[in-house]
């Protein structure tokens, strides 16, 4: 690999959950990426109960160059994503607002954001400050 100037990727995989006793964590992922020394790899792996055990691995490189980041869970490692303009967020457990105002200052020309999420926030934080 020591001839290769960029290498730009985005992979993200599913996988269904049989076994709980070899579930790889964001480190074993990312050792993976060893050799790729000169190259910055993001990896977040989330794992799921609801509605069946499975599993989200997210890997890429960055500067992340896609235009659409998706399935961003509360695990998200923050970062600058200004190629980004669509966005969708994923997670079993809520949202709360310290993560939105993350998630606004990491994508600042996010244009579409579309929200899966089932609970309520557990912090009203935005209404305390409107009746403050």
């Amino acid at each position: 690999m020591s001839q290769l100037k960029e290498f730009t990727f985005d992979i993200r995989s599913d996988m269904l959950i049989n076994n709980e006793m070899n579930l790889p964590s964001k480190e074993d992922i990312q050792q993976t990426f060893n050799d790729f020394q000169y190259f910055k790899i993001i990896s977040c792996v989330d794992y799921f109960q609801e509605p069946y055990k499975y599993g989200l691995c997210h890997i890429y490189s960055y500067p992340f160059l896609m235009k659409r980041y998706e399935y961003i869970t509360n695990n998200f490692p923050g970062g600058l994503y200004p190629y980004v303009r669509f966005v969708s967020l994923y997670d079993e457990y809520p949202f709360e607002h310290e993560f939105f105002i993350r998630i606004a200052e990491s994508f600042p020309f996010m244009e579409k954001l579309s929200i899966d999420n089932r609970y309520a926030q557990n912090q009203k934080e935005s209404y305390k400050l409107m009746n403050d």
